[in-house]
């Protein structure tokens, strides 16, 4: 066995070597054997996205409101509406079936769906990155509180062992006196 304190905090916690830990594991013990802050996840830290990828975000957050829902349902009423009242003057630039407009949803929804999906994607690997980061608070917290009650438990153990010798010294003082009477 090695004489490196993250080793022995290992057998202790984990009940293995630290060469046998997953680099997860071996950061929680290291975080414990350096008193260390957990901190936050580096990738967490700063944002490394692209313009297109913050743009598609940002795309993807209106795209996702109702705010966004409304205001193009208002939009398609009022469209509508125009081309159904002016057509009786001729400025209808889109009458009845609505060909046009069924083209710019097309194209709309044909631009919008990857746009949200990648969105969506970086997304779930934040949150991946989120559980692993918990992940490790977690058991950094439960190895802490396991290594605070080893050191309770030494620490009665020590007080037990200290009563029963005061304990055993007062009942030698008690047989001295009975002794003497």
């Amino acid at each position: 066995m090695s004489d490196d304190p993250r080793d022995h905090l290992a057998r202790d916690l984990l009940a293995r070597p630290y060469s046998e830990l997953s680099p997860i594991q071996r950061s929680v013990i290291d975080l414990i054997a350096t008193a260390a802050p957990t901190g936050l996840h580096p990738k967490l830290l700063h944002d490394d996205r692209t313009m297109g990828q913050r743009l598609a975000d940002k795309v993807a957050k209106v795209g996702g409101s109702w705010a966004f829902i409304i205001g193009f349902g208002v939009v398609l009423a009022v469209w509508m509406s125009w081309n159904v009242a002016t057509r009786v003057f001729d400025l209808a630039f889109d009458p009845y079936p609505f060909i046009f407009l069924n083209l710019m949803l097309s194209m709309l929804a044909a631009i919008q769906a990857p746009v949200i999906m990648m969105s969506q994607n970086r997304a779930a690997q934040r949150d991946r990155e989120n559980a692993e980061h918990d992940y490790v608070v977690n058991l950094r917290a439960e190895l802490e509180i396991m290594h605070l009650h080893a050191k309770l438990d030494a620490l009665r153990d020590q007080q037990i062992v200290e009563l029963l010798q005061k304990q055993s010294e007062a009942i030698e003082l008690l047989k001295a006196q009975v002794a003497k009477i």
